[in-house]
Order: structure tokens, then sequence, then C-alpha cells
């Protein structure tokens, strides 16, 4: 498991045009799964194997990673594998299995903002993969993603999908009730973008404007709809593509953790075939970055490459804000 918070380092600097603002516009309601297929057996995934935590202190571009053998730095993503546990042994520990999975993280600060307010868990052990994106500009967003972060680290897949989907969803609620609790009368929040792999089905959650990508077979798609006003206002036929990328609203989303009693957290069912490759981000990732763009780097031939030279790419492009990218391979066979 590799997990990354992040602190503040600096005095909280940001300019206007980068602040990230929340409008608490749309109903809170409990989310419902909307398949898009007949969902298949559900079986475990993962298993209780050697786990690395990685933990950015404040301001220490090296990154410490509690594990047996490894250590790894700040801005060099790491690769690890997952295996599809269906059976355990006799002792309740997973049955040594290929490995029907591989990931790397990485998470940079950019060259604008002070503190990197962005948070992530690649928890492939158990099948989980996270980012959350706190909320600059209020207080303490990244207190807020590494609440979500926090909640969701010790998840533990279990035999029945669903079951799965209601302990992340009670997790993030809880997360929730924390940064309220913390907040004291303020804004902190955070948006979140999950990804649950179980069985032969892919569970994505979120809320906000962190985004979940797949590319299978030559196709390209974006999984997740971002909660924002402007994507609102393009659903409603206000905004055209071209005017919502330079929309001088475009950083205001409509959900978050944090910002109201209630979590709202939409929830999308999907299958998942042998090779599929899934991106996992925040908003600094896509934002100075065009789609086709992501779709090339992300269709590159190994994960580590599609990881790296997407980020470069964002930072290349101005850095303007935090940015953390997963990229997960399913196994070709």
């Amino acid at each position: 498991m590799v997990l990354s918070t992040h602190g503040e380092t600096r005095s909280q600097r940001y300019t206007d045009g980068l602040l990230k603002v929340v409008m608490s516009t749309m109903p809170i309601r409990f989310p419902d799964l909307h398949p898009p297929a007949a969902p298949a057996s559900a079986i475990r995934s993962g298993g209780n194997t050697d786990a690395a935590i990685r933990l950015s202190g404040d301001g220490d571009s090296q990154q410490s990673r509690a594990s047996a053998s490894q250590s790894t730095r700040s801005g060099k993503p790491s690769l690890k594998t997952g295996s599809d546990t269906s059976g355990r042994k006799g002792d309740g520990s997973a049955q040594s299995l290929e490995p029907r999975w591989y990931s790397c993280a990485l998470s940079e600060l950019g060259h604008v903002r002070k503190i990197n307010e962005d948070s992530f868990l690649d928890a492939q052990e158990e099948a989980l993969w996270v980012v959350a994106d706190g909320m600059g500009g209020h207080s303490r967003g990244d207190r807020a993603s590494q609440a979500i972060i926090e909640a969701m680290h010790t998840f533990k897949s279990k035999d029945n999908a669903l079951e799965s989907v209601d302990d992340l969803l009670e997790r993030l609620n809880s997360a929730n009730e924390l940064c309220r609790n913390a907040a004291q009368g303020q804004v902190m929040g955070s948006t979140v973008a999950a990804l649950h792999l179980n069985g032969d089905n892919a569970y994505v959650l979120w809320a906000g404007d962190s985004r979940i990508y797949r590319y299978r077979e030559g196709k390209f798609l974006q999984l997740t709809d971002d909660h924002s006003l402007v994507q609102e206002l393009r659903r409603l036929g206000e905004l055209t593509a071209d005017e919502a990328e330079n929309h001088p609203s475009s950083n205001v989303i409509t959900r978050a953790i944090g910002v109201a009693d209630d979590v709202d957290v939409q929830v999308r069912q999907l299958d998942v075939q042998p090779g599929d490759r899934f991106l996992v981000c925040s908003d600094g990732l896509f934002k100075d970055v065009k789609p086709a763009e992501v779709e090339a780097n992300l269709a590159l031939p190994s994960p580590r490459q599609a990881l790296d030279e997407l980020v470069k790419l964002a930072l290349r492009r101005g850095g303007t804000d935090n940015v953390t990218a997963i990229v997960v391979q399913m196994a070709i066979s």
C-alpha cells in the first residue's frame, strides 16, 4: 500500500484565479449504482500482503516509505502488482496467484502552489486507488484530502462487491463528518475519485472534478462526470465545449467531501477486461492538457511511462496546480 498526504510547507499564498471554491447547489442524496451491464459474480481482490505506507513530511521532498526493503523519493513513481485472491489458505492468508493488475502513482507540487493539497492511496493489495484534491483557498484543504485517505487506507475488499462499495461510502461519510467537525464553521473540503476492482467489475466513486479515465483497445473514455458549475451549464446547453474550457467559473465545483452535512458521492459500475488501463487523477493533470494529449500519453507502452509523461506534460504547461495521478494496468491475460 502506498499512502501519500501532503501538508503545509510555507505560508499559504494563492492567486485569485487559482482558488477553488464550492457551491453546494445540488441536492444531497445517497448514491445508487447504475451498472451499464449485468454484474458478474464478485470475488475477493487483494490480500494481506506486505504493505508499504508512504507519507510525505511537511516541506520534505524525501518521502519515507515504510517497507522491508524499499524507499522512494518524491517525484519517483512506485510500480506495484496485485493478485486476485478468490481463494484463501486455511490460516486465512491469501493464496499466491499471478498478478492481475499493476499500478504506479505520483504527486507533484507544481510550479505555483506553495502547498501540495493533493493526497492519494495506491492500495493494490485491496484493488483500491484514490485521489483526493483539497480545496485551495479554504480552511486547510490539505487536511481534508488527508482525512479521506486516512479513512480509506484500512479498507479490506470483501467477497460481495456491493458490500465493499457500501464500506467505501461509509468511510467517505466518516471523512465528511471529520471535516465538518474540524472546520468549525469554515469550509474544509476535498474532491475525491476512487477506483475499486472486484471480480470482473470496476466501481468508480467520485465527488467533484477529480477524474478517472479508461483506455481499452485504442478507445479512450472518461468514466466520471465533473461535478462542476461549468459541466452543469454544458449539460443544460448553455455552454459549448470551447466556452467551458476558458470559462471564468471553471474552478467552481458543486460536490465535495466536507462541504455539507450529507455526503453526495456518485457511483458507477463497469466491466473490466484484460489489458484495460485506468488513470485516476486530480484536475491539476488535465486542466492545461488537451483530452487528446491525455489519451496519447495514457496509451504509451508501459504504465510507468504513461504516468511519467502525463505528469511531465502537466508541469511543462505551467504546473498551475498540484498534479497527482495513478495509473492502473490490468494484465493482458
